[in-house]
């Protein structure tokens, strides 16, 4: 696993910010106020779940004027489905080597 699998799935493994992620999953652009009044976490909590799922690859900070609007960022999650379709290769390789063994046994 690459630091960016690394930081893509540690980012994902916080429920707060699985939550920003669902509700940055329409494709709407969204400020910190917003995501914030979604949450019952304070606007510093969220902009420091924010700028760790920024650091991973998952969201992208728009400046807007004075205001920041966050949105997702499909290739930071490209590199985890890509990983996870490695994984899911080796096991189904491994799952396959194990039947053949069974059957000749």
């Amino acid at each position: 696993m690459s630091l960016i699998e690394s930081q893509v799935f540690a980012a994902l493994g916080d429920p707060t910010r699985l939550k920003i992620i669902s509700r940055l999953s329409d494709g709407e652009a969204r400020p910190i106020g917003k995501l914030t009044a979604m949450t019952a976490i304070s606007r510093q909590g969220v902009t420091k779940h924010l700028k760790m799922l920024e650091h991973a690859g998952l969201v992208i900070n728009h400046r807007v004027g004075r205001e920041s609007r966050f949105s997702l960022n499909p290739d930071g999650f490209r590199h985890a489905q890509s990983y996870l379709q490695t994984i899911e290769r080796q096991w189904d390789n491994a799952l396959d080597r194990l039947r053949l063994h069974i059957e000749d046994g």
